[in-house]
This record gives structure tokens, C-alpha cells and sequence, in this order.
């Protein structure tokens, strides 16, 4: 059962059909009531119903004399990260979406999901994984299995949890086995539709194979990476930066085992640091950009996302970086595999 339909009941449901069902929700005992065109009416717990027998109703009353009616909600489509913030630090667990005409069309659940990020996702699916061979004679390198679970599944899990329903997938390489493993989506609750390039179109240029996305903001990733990437925090960054692109970087230390001498254009030693490690960061694979940005992009043409990164800065666009302070590997050799699978063990993701 969806969780639309166990956490709603029409407005004339009897009492005791709306208390057996609260009783089966358990610790997401919250049901929302409403009209037979699905409009919000209100809410009802438990203790709504405690408070109403208290009061003096009956299981022959109706339901609609136990019910809140003014409960919390949102609102489809708009940018709510920080009112879900909100609802969570008053310990709310379960909330109703709603379009505009109040219907409810969704419920999240914190327990399952953390927050709604407003954005389409696409995550580059295409390549041979040559260096993987012969693990990738026969299976597509994002469907290789890490700890018993593909590659590419974790990423697309982890978009879930943000909220993320419509992923695209751009295949080449095996692509059917791609489209066979995960369908439409529709059994994990996702809009998943794939794009096929017939001709090589670098790291970005596949996405203008997408006849259309819903949103404004667009998330792209490679899909050989295995990584716990705080989605919720790297779109923030983007919205309150203003920025047209965000880049997420993985940092890179490199220790120098000598005194190194900083000098001058005259060879005057300014300062000396003993052994200095030096940090760099390094394209991750995940970005986030604006729609608009997609005109950029020339049709029916070989271009990598370096490409697109380096117009933006031409043009004096606004760029921004996303250090991951979490855990992030790119599974691009054998060693790299290895590592993953031991390192599985002891991530959580």
C-alpha cells in the first residue's frame, strides 16, 4: 500500500475504521482526511480522538468532529527546504504535499526521506568501462556490484532520499541491461526515462537528449561513483550562493618531505615552510546547474562538461564549489573496486 493511501481516509470514514487504521500505522499514526476529490480537509492522531472521547463523542459521531482543521502542509513544486527544517525540529514525522488545488498528491515521510530538493537529475550511464575489463565484457560498469548492490543504485537511492523523483539515466554501453534493471522507476516510486546517444557526445552533451525537465535546477553525476555526498547541504549551497553552476570537489593532499622556500620575483626568500602539506580540490563528477545554462550547449556535438564550465566562466557567470566532506571514490580501475567493496563495510549511505 502506497503511503497516500494509508495515511488518508475520507471525510465520512466511522471512528472506528479511522481508529483500526491509526493502529496499524503504528509510530506514523497520523491520517489525513479528506473530501471525495481529495482535498485536505484536516488531520487526525490519536490523541485527536482521545481528546474527542474525553470531550464526550462517540464511535457514532463523525469523524469530522474529532479532526484538526488547519494541518500543517506544503505545497508541490516550491522550494520548502527550510520548512521541512522546520517541521522536523518540532517533531513532526509525517506531511501531506499538496498541488495547487489543495489536493494531496504525496506524503513524505522523514523516517524515509529527508527533504525535497526541487530538481531533475541525470546521471551519465554511457561508458565502456574499459579499464574495468573483464568485469565489463558482459555488465555495464554502473551495474557492477559493490557490497551486493550496483554501483549506480546507490546514487540513485541517495537522490530519492532528497526527494528527486525524475532521473534520467543517459546509456550506451549495454544500455538494455540498464533499462531492464530499473524499468520506469515506477516500482521504487521514481519517473526514470533514459536517453541513447548514437553518436559520442562527451560528459554533458547527451542532456540535450532529454525532451524536458520539470524543474529549473538539474543535477548531474557520473554514475560510476560511490559516494555519501550530503545532496540536502551541496543544493543549498547552490540556491543561497545564487550561483549558476555548483561543482561538488573532493580535496587532494599532496606532502612535500622538504623545508620549501617561498621567494620573490628577485629570488628574496620570504618565508620557509618545513614540510608543508598542500591541499588541492578536484572535480568530483556532481554539479548542479541552472536550465537555462542548457542553451549553451551545442546541439548534435561533442562537448564535456569542462567545456560548459569554461563558457561559464567566460562569460562571467557565477561558479561555486562544494568541498564533500564525506566519503566519495571514483570506481574507474580495479584497485578502485577493490577499495570499494571493503570500504562499504564501514560507510554509511
Amino acid at each position: 500500500m502506497s503511503s497516500l493511501n494509508k495515511h488518508t481516509v475520507l471525510k465520512n470514514t466511522s471512528v472506528r475504521e479511522a481508529l483500526i487504521k491509526l493502529d496499524v500505522l503504528a509510530s506514523d499514526a497520523i491520517l489525513f482526511v479528506t473530501d471525495n476529490d481529495n482535498v485536505l480537509i484536516g488531520s487526525l492522531t490519536d490523541g485527536d480522538l482521545r481528546r474527542g472521547f474525553i470531550k464526550g463523542l462517540g464511535f457514532e459521531d463523525a469523524l469530522l468532529d474529532f479532526i484538526q482543521n488547519n494541518p500543517s502542509y506544503i505545497v508541490e513544486g516550491e522550494f520548502v527546504m527550510d520548512k521541512l527544517e522546520e517541521y522536523k525540529s518540532r517533531n513532526f514525522k509525517i506531511i501531506p504535499i499538496l498541488n495547487a488545488a489543495k489536493q494531496i498528491v504525496e506524503i513524505i515521510n522523514f523516517r524515509e526521506q529527508s527533504t525535497i530538493i526541487p530538481a531533475d537529475a541525470i546521471i551519465m550511464a554511457g561508458g565502456e568501462g574499459k579499464r574495468l575489463r573483464p568485469l565489463t565484457e558482459t555488465t555495464p560498469k554502473p551495474l557492477l556490484k559493490v557490497g551486493g548492490k550496483p554501483i549506480i543504485e546507490y546514487n540513485i537511492d541517495r537522490l530519492q532520499q532528497v526527494g528527486i523523483k525524475n532521473i534520467t539515466l543517459s546509456i550506451n554501453y549495454l544500455g538494455e541491461q540498464l533499462k531492464g534493471y530499473f524499468g520506469n522507476g515506477g516500482n521504487r516510486k521514481l519517473n526514470i526515462q533514459y536517453v541513447k546517444e548514437d553518436k559520442p557526445l562527451g560528459t554533458i552533451g547527451s542532456i540535450l537528449l532529454v525532451n524536458d525537465f520539470f524543474h529549473d535546477d538539474i543535477i548531474v553525476m557520473n554514475s560510476d561513483l560511490l559516494t555519501n555526498i550530503d545532496f540536502k547541504d551541496f543544493y543549498k549551497l547552490f540556491k543561497d550562493s545564487g550561483a549558476d553552476m555548483a561543482v561538488a570537489a573532493t580535496s587532494y593532499n599532496v606532502d612535500i618531505p622538504y623545508g620549501v622556500l617561498e621567494a620573490d620575483d628577485s629570488n628574496k626568500v620570504l618565508s620557509l615552510k618545513e614540510k608543508p602539506r598542500y591541499t588541492y580540490y578536484s572535480n568530483a563528477g556532481i554539479y548542479i546547474l541552472k536550465k537555462d545554462l542548457l542553451k549553451m550547449i551545442p546541439q548534435d556535438e561533442f562537448y564535456d562538461i569542462t567545456d560548459l564550465m569554461k563558457r561559464i566562466l567566460e562569460m562571467n557567470l557565477t561558479m561555486v564549489t562544494y568541498p564533500i566532506n564525506g566519503y566519495w571514490l571514483d570506481i574507474g580501475k580495479h584497485e578502485d573496486f577493490e577499495k570499494a567493496q571493503q570500504d562499504v563495510k564501514h560507510i554509511r549511505f
